[in-house]
């Protein structure tokens, strides 16, 4: 049972949500909530105050609001890109790297996939690792402090090799030229890059690597504003968040 719990404040003017596990306390200037240990998903909750608050189930984009944030999660639209261009599923085994905020493991560890998931920087794996525990996977997911160019070798002699390859680092690179050793049979690789010059290094080094169906798509998603006078795109969105290029392997490793 997934121990943490979406907490919604009923008033239909407040945005005020928060998430909690099962146990914990909620301080807020609307009072204070102790979750209660049974609590269960349409349950009301009132804090000392008398404000009521209704629990809802975790869902993937309440990661994305409320994890807490070492830098900028991959947007959901990424992510939503991600899994219907690799088909992540239940089962599937993944490397990740340049693990952030842990929101891209955590999507794809609810789907069902195991994943190991890398972080140079020690906090941001910290905070990974208390991220995805509040996510309710951290069975599922394998934060590793560390550069993934350094274990690269011993990567590559597991069995029967990854289903899915995600990178968001600098160096992806130097990991895509390795994606052959990494990935199955019909396995994935999809690198965010925020930069079209680093899509471009990324893209060629998956030609070099002998990689199939190279593709690098923009992502780009325009909110409306429907008013009385009219529906426009909203000008004060931003629409373009960066560049996700897919690949697959080929190679004769796994089934």
């Amino acid at each position: 049972m997934t121990r943490s719990l979406l907490l919604v404040h009923t008033d239909p003017d407040s945005d005020r949500e928060y998430l909690r596990e099962r146990g914990a306390e909620l301080q807020t200037d609307l009072g204070v909530l102790t979750v209660p240990e049974d609590a269960e998903p349409g349950d009301s909750l009132e804090t000392h105050l008398g404000e009521e608050f209704r629990v809802r189930r975790l869902r993937g984009p309440d990661l994305f609001d409320h994890y807490e944030r070492t830098g900028a999660p991959m947007l959901p639209r990424d992510v939503g890109l991600i899994v219907g261009e690799t088909g992540a599923r239940a089962g599937d085994t993944v490397l990740d790297a340049g693990t952030g905020t842990g929101v891209l493991a955590s999507y794809l560890a609810r789907l069902g996939a195991e994943v190991v998931t890398y972080e140079v920087d020690s906090e941001f794996a910290d905070v990974a690792r208390d991220n995805v525990r509040l996510g309710g996977v951290a069975d599922a997911v394998d934060v590793r402090t560390g550069d993934v160019t350094d274990e690269l070798d011993a990567l590559a002699d597991r069995e029967p090799g990854f289903d899915l390859v995600t990178l968001d680092t600098a160096d992806a690179p130097t990991v895509v030229a390795r994606a052959p050793a990494l990935l199955r049979r019909g396995g994935f690789l999809a690198v965010y890059s925020p930069f079209v010059e680093d899509a471009r290094e990324v893209a060629l080094a998956a030609r070099d690597a002998g990689l199939d169906g190279v593709e690098t798509v923009e992502t780009i998603q325009r909110e409306l504003d429907v008013g009385d006078r009219g529906t426009r795109p909203d000008t004060a969105g931003v629409g373009h968040s960066g560049y996700l290029t897919f690949a697959r392997s080929i190679s004769n490793r796994g089934n």
